[in-house]
């Protein structure tokens, strides 16, 4: 073929138009994008370019306000093992975490509009322990329950069988002092420095007990014991000893002697008797410790 044939030029040209026009297959129809489905193409590509641009905006938006960072988010940081939150933080469904501390120096608020409900769980799920604090009551669900002190000594300690005071001394203030259901045990029972000590029982018995020695001592008042109907002290082996300088017993009754001298004159002394029950009464000195029969002491 020559350089300058005319046929080769005239089959370029005709193979270039070819390839220009829109592809025909055999019956006669184009293949290819054309027309409104072009424009259709064009206006999703743009819609979606559009949106994507958008979207990237609000992402850096969104980025901006909650200032993230490598290190966190805002006022809370990530820390090796935890977070770190430097302002208030507000929960509004459950908090679950295994340790919740404050910063060196700075105090950790709790609070909640309602109640506050903390709750521990065991290997399986199931809660073993609460404590609830709610508008007006605080309550605890715990097998055992402990109160210590800064060298860990406990001061208060109680469970199902028995609860403990650890503290050297227990302290009533109430005016109404202390009521019990059931026994005390005690090496010491004492009131304040300037008040009386009052053991009471208003409408049944009261018993002290030990196995030993019972001492009640006063070093600075008296001692009363008031019943509505008798007061007895007893000893099954050894005896009640009454140790003072004076030993009154007010209100004994004195016994009559009808036959006693008209020259007999009365005196302020009398005799201290005793019936074989073990009642008191008095009789004149020079008299037979004795009374009559319509007396009724011995009766």
């Amino acid at each position: 073929m020559k350089k300058n044939d005319p046929d080769s030029t005239t089959i370029q040209n005709s193979h270039e138009a070819t390839l220009n026009e829109p592809t025909r297959c055999h019956q006669g129809f184009r293949v290819g994008i054309y027309g409104w489905r072009k424009k259709c193409l064009y206006a999703l590509i743009l819609v979606l370019l559009f949106m994507v641009i958008v979207n990237l905006a609000l992402t850096l938006w969104v980025l901006k306000v909650m200032d993230f960072s490598s290190d966190g988010m805002g006022q809370l940081e990530i820390v090796p093992g935890g977070l770190k939150l430097k302002g208030n933080a507000f929960v509004l469904e459950n908090l679950i975490a295994s340790q919740i501390r404050s910063r060196s120096g700075e105090s950790i608020v709790i609070e909640s509009s309602r109640n506050i409900t903390l709750k521990s769980r065991d290997k399986h799920g199931h809660p073993n322990s609460w404590i609830h604090l709610g508008l007006d009551n605080f309550e605890c669900l715990a097998n055992n329950f402990e109160i210590l002190d800064d060298r860990g000594y406990p001061l208060f300690s109680a469970d199902r069988n028995q609860v403990v005071v650890g503290a050297d001394t227990l302290q009533v203030t109430g005016e109404g002092g202390s009521r019990f259901s059931g026994g005390v045990q005690t090496r010491l029972v004492r009131a304040e420095s300037g008040h009386d000590l009052r053991l009471e029982s208003p409408t049944r018995n009261l018993e002290i007990k030990a196995p030993k020695e019972l001492r009640l001592e006063s070093r600075g008042g008296q001692i009363t014991a008031q019943a509505q109907n008798d007061v007895s002290f007893r000893s099954e082996v050894g005896a009640i000893r009454l140790q003072s300088s004076s030993v009154i017993v007010p209100q004994l009754p004195t016994a009559k002697i009808t036959n006693r001298p008209v020259a007999a004159r009365s005196f302020d002394v009398f005799q201290l008797c005793a019936c074989e029950s073990g009642k008191l009464f008095l009789a004149d000195p020079h008299m037979v410790c004795a009374s009559e029969n319509e007396d009724g002491f011995c009766r």
